[in-house]
């Protein structure tokens, strides 16, 4: 017998989960009667497009830090995806790799990154070795749910085709960089289902500030470095970019969850910025109350505490006058200055989304509990991560998991059969 396996999807989650599949093809005996025919759907003119951006400033696939700090990277998701991890974890996915014949190594922070530092080839290898073992790709065709009958509809340039398929697997990735493919349009299909869903929310985002004008045209897109970011009992050392509506960069989206969570609770939230981290308050407020004599406040901060720049502009955007002019207020401020943030960025601008398929509605082999037959991987699963490869990981590892899924229960039902 025959059994189609529709996999919707064609990133990092969806092509792990189609090579489970094939490779648990090719290991049934020659001439066994129960056969697998895999395809792999994508509503964009080329697979892995958001795998291919994400690694065009340095394919960051994974971390090497210890296990227990990993897993904790997930926040209120860790049990679920450290399950997911049992099955393909960070070393599993560089040997993985390895087998592509792409060599990899871990940077100086702890983070590890295909030698070449590109995914391109990764991506190539992969497509080809999925070919070879039997994968049918299908490109510019979008998933428009179920019809009456159970077979899926696809909208294919010319028509739209219907499709009969033993099991699905979707990896439709969250909300953000739509012009990619991830555009969150399979949230009313799911819901339809009665599948519950967490409202999709950006995660690793930059976020809203009211600059002054003057503020904006001088200082946008320049670097803020190095600081400590704190929010409650969170800190951070890192650096950040000021943009023309806000902040954003690699510090900002460490804490943009926290961020985000604060806005939504209190409806309002600030970042503290230690903007001199080498000094001690004291000492920042001996050196501040030396005489200034004739120096402006811009050389008595910078030659007495090194602060010039945009740090300087972000003290006169923020500070009233009273505290620039006070050296033990001024002391405190560049050691705690308050950030307001109004709103994070919009959706399709963040780097990931939380929010998704909840995990209460999925076994362990992460089929949906009211679709039988239906798988969900990715990063269309409620879960979020920071950057530093944590993100990818969890997307391979649970798509490992739905594809190994699918292959046991059309094993089930063929014996039920």
């Amino acid at each position: 017998m025959t059994r189609r396996v529709a996999i919707i999807g064609g990133g990092p989650a969806g092509l792990m989960a189609a090579e489970q599949l094939a490779v648990g093809q090719q290991d049934l005996r020659p001439g066994a009667a129960n056969r697998l025919e895999i395809d792999v759907f994508d509503a964009m003119p080329s697979f892995g497009r958001k795998f291919l951006m994400a690694g065009k400033g340095g394919m960051n696939i994974t971390h090497s830090e210890p296990r227990p700090a990993f897993v904790a990277r997930y926040g209120a998701r860790a049990p679920e995806i450290a399950r997911l991890l049992d099955a393909f974890g960070p070393e599993a996915l560089r040997d993985w790799m390895h087998g592509l014949g792409v060599q990899s190594f871990v940077g100086s922070s702890g983070r590890v990154f295909p030698t070449e530092m590109k995914a391109a080839p990764l991506l190539r290898a992969w497509l080809h070795r999925l070919r070879g073992q039997g994968v049918r790709f299908h490109v510019r065709q979008r998933w428009l749910g179920w019809t009456a009958s159970g077979a899926l509809r696809l909208a294919t340039p010319d028509e739209e085709v219907t499709l009969a398929a033993d099991a699905v697997i979707l990896a439709l990735g969250g909300g953000s960089w739509a012009r990619l493919g991830s555009d969150g349009a399979w949230v009313p299909l799911l819901a339809g289902r009665g599948v519950e869903i967490a409202p999709l929310k950006p995660a690793n985002c930059g976020f809203d500030v009211a600059w002054s004008a003057h503020f904006r045209e001088r200082f946008a897109g320049q670097p803020v470095k190095p600081v400590v970011a704190a929010l409650g009992e969170r800190r951070q050392q890192g650096e950040f970019n000021i943009t023309a509506s806000g902040i954003e960069g690699g510090l900002i989206y460490a804490l943009s969850a926290p961020l985000r969570d604060a806005l939504a609770d209190d409806g309002q939230a600030a970042l503290r910025l230690d903007l001199a981290p080498g000094r001690s308050l004291e000492r920042l407020t001996a050196e501040l109350a030396q005489p200034r004599g004739r120096d402006s406040l811009a050389n008595h901060l910078r030659r007495r505490v090194g602060i010039d720049g945009v740090k300087a502009g972000l003290l006169r955007e923020l500070l009233p006058a009273e505290t620039l002019n006070a050296p033990a207020s001024l002391a405190a401020a560049i050691k705690a200055l308050a950030v307001p943030v109004t709103a994070p960025r919009p959706l399709d601008e963040a780097i990931s989304t939380a929010g998704g398929v909840s995990f209460a509605g999925l076994d362990e082999a992460l089929m949906l509990k009211n679709l039988p037959g239906v798988f969900c991987a990715g990063e269309m699963l409620d879960w979020e991560a920071p950057t530093g490869g944590y993100l990818l990981t969890a997307c391979f590892a649970s798509g490992r998991v739905a594809g190994a899924g699918a292959a046991t229960w059309l094993g089930r039902q063929d014996g039920a059969a």
